[in-house]
């Protein structure tokens, strides 16, 4: 188990403690809202779900540029924040209108889709349009589990929508990263634990070099067996320390252990930055495209004095809201997410040290591996 990384995490864990505490006070002394201290890098994301949720994280993800889908997106998953907020329907009417008038001019969606993925598009937004009406019938009978539930099977069609918009994968990674496996694109992997499933969506669009390491083990079988090493309540389940003396994936070609680079797409950037903290490289306020705001956040574990030292180990980062608020956490440009869960939650919740991983296979875009050139 990389032990080096546990003391951080301990310093961490009370530094996010302290900051929430500092962060009311002077809320209450100076009577601004928390909103006030969200970052103009996230000023994009809608607040509240739309940031802390895996799945909305990973849509925004997508290397996509279509305003009237990502503006259909933001209206949809505004729809449970005003639920939240006392039930606000007045506020759920005019997110269902917009959502409406975005669907209703689908020449604005479709122009960024490619041609041949074009008719799939078409398809998928008659089924939202469809789908909407059911979620507008069930706003009028103001029945907030139904609409809870059509509202995520919509998000699920949107995501599948903008899917189709992307074209290729979009940046070269570095050649000093060649001889490593690299995702071009995503995968989803079941994770069966003797606790139970969990389903988790790793992105190689932000992270190519970490999801690409983590699916080509998944495909090795490398996680099969292996215990949970480490289970904080609200806070991290780690595993993927091998049996014996190593930490990491011991190549068999050659024979070497496989280090992964720290890997963090910043929001705004063209191409994940490696080997440097966000903290060392002085961008202070700038926030990852994939962080550490949702509960599920899968990341990888490394040694605190290297950078470039992660391999096989990775944790589930078992967000809470009271202690880390999404924009403010000090693990974000420390470690690199590659992913969230997406299914079985409830699942990491369970799991306790010596819990183990039965089985771990991918399930989508295994296509999406490009395995390491030869020297």
């Amino acid at each position: 188990m990389l032990r080096l990384s546990h003391p951080m995490f301990k310093l961490l864990k009370s530094r996010l403690k302290n900051t929430l505490i500092t962060l009311l006070l002077v809320t209450l002394f100076l009577g601004v809202s928390t909103a006030g201290w969200t970052p103009s890098t996230s000023a994009g994301l809608p607040a509240g779900n739309a940031i802390t949720d895996g799945k909305a994280l990973l849509r925004y993800a997508l290397p996509i540029d279509n305003k009237p889908v990502r503006e259909l997106q933001g209206s949809l998953e505004d729809i449970s924040n005003q639920l939240r907020a006392n039930r606000r329907w007045g506020a759920v009417s005019k997110d269902l209108s917009k959502a409406s008038r975005i669907l209703n001019n689908p020449a604005q969606i479709l122009a960024s889709v490619p041609e041949v993925n074009k008719p799939q598009a078409e398809a998928l937004i008659s089924e939202l349009k469809s789908g909407l009406t059911s979620l507008e019938e069930a706003a009028k009978t103001k029945n907030k589990e139904q609409i809870l539930t059509k509202r995520a099977e919509l998000l699920n069609l949107v995501g599948d929508l903008e899917d189709l918009m992307v074209q290729g994968f979009p940046f070269e990674v570095p050649k000093e990263y060649s001889n490593l496996p690299q995702l071009k694109g995503r995968a989803t992997i079941e994770m069966k634990t003797t606790k139970g499933t969990i389903t988790l969506v790793v992105d190689g669009y932000s992270a190519p070099v970490t999801a690409g390491n983590f699916v080509d083990l998944v495909q090795r079988g490398f996680y099969d067996g292996l215990p949970f090493t480490r289970a904080e309540e609200s806070y991290v389940v780690q595993t993927g320390d091998p049996p014996g003396k190593e930490v990491g994936f011991i190549d068999p070609k050659t024979k070497k252990y496989r280090a992964i680079p720290l890997e963090i797409l910043f929001e705004g950037d063209k191409e994940p930055t490696y080997g440097i903290t966000s903290e060392q490289a002085g961008r202070y306020t700038d926030l990852p495209v994939l962080p550490f705001s949702a509960y599920g956040a899968v990341a990888m574990a490394r040694p605190e004095s290297d950078n470039n030292g992660g391999s096989s180990q990775f944790f589930f980062f078992l967000y809470e809201p009271e202690l880390t608020p999404a924009g403010r956490n000090l693990l974000d440009g420390r470690y690199t997410v590659f992913g969230y869960v997406v299914e079985g939650k409830d699942v990491l919740r369970e799991i306790k040290a010596g819990d183990k991983i039965e089985s771990a296979k991918v399930v989508k875009g295994a296509e999406n591996l490009v395995e390491p050139k030869e020297a």
